[in-house]
């Protein structure tokens, strides 16, 4: 029977299914557990679990990585137990995603559309990354969250799995959230935003912010939204 590592559904119906695949399932256990992931869970918009990918190694020591033919530094993740591992997932609607310093980067769009799933399943690459086999055979697509290179997969899983569930219906409260934030409008990273108190230390809020003219308010954010290349 496949367990996960460890399931934080409470055995409600979620509109979606994350599965994330890792060496060190320990990494997750708070951050899933915490502030919206946690309440998304709980109100069965989501269903998250972690996968040991160690538990599917046939090696009595349950190693899942090895020596690189060729030669080389490090180790490199072996194809068989990502493979019977994602072999045990049953969904359809599912995208298989690969973290890598060689994937393409992760973007406001690909969060957009990984939310049209039913099922992500993400693979946390380590050490000198994962046999090709799993890029050309497993894996839908390689993704990446920026220009540099980390110790895994990890934190990668992390931040796409909260880009993608703050996007699911619900999950916000206000439906209208995520509609006019950084990175929703194309080029744009936002309006500058103020809360009490109204003067702090001389450095006030603009006053059309605190006139009650929301035609005004709407004009002053438009004009003042930050942009980036």
């Amino acid at each position: 029977m496949f367990v996960p590592f460890f399931k934080l559904s409470l055995g409600i119906i979620a509109n979606m299914t994350i599965e994330i695949l890792t060496l060190f399932p320990e990494y997750f256990q708070s951050p899933l557990k915490t502030s919206l992931l946690d309440k998304a869970q709980k109100n069965g918009y989501v269903d998250l679990s972690v996968i040991n990918i160690r538990d599917f190694s046939l090696d009595a020591h349950k190693a899942a990585d090895d020596r690189p033919y060729g030669g080389g530094p490090g180790m490199v993740m072996q194809v068989e137990p990502i493979d019977r591992a994602v072999s045990k997932i049953d969904a359809t609607n599912r995208r298989v995603i690969l973290l890598s310093a060689q994937g393409s980067r992760f973007t406001q769009a690909d969060a957009e559309r990984y939310k049209t799933y039913d099922h992500l399943v993400f693979i946390c690459g380590h050490y000198e990354g994962v046999d090709e086999r799993v890029v050309e055979t497993i894996a839908d697509e390689e993704k990446r969250i920026g220009d540099f290179v980390m110790m895994g997969g990890e934190p990668a899983a992390l931040a796409m799995t909260e880009s993608v569930v703050r996007l699911l219906p619900g999950v916000l409260g206000n439906p209208a959230s995520p509609l006019d934030e950084s990175h929703s409008v194309p080029g744009s990273l936002g309006f500058p935003q103020y809360t009490r108190p109204a003067d702090y230390k001389g450095k006030k809020v603009p006053e059309v912010l605190l006139n009650g003219n929301h035609a005004e308010i709407a004009l002053w954010r438009e004009n003042n939204r930050k942009k980036f290349d």
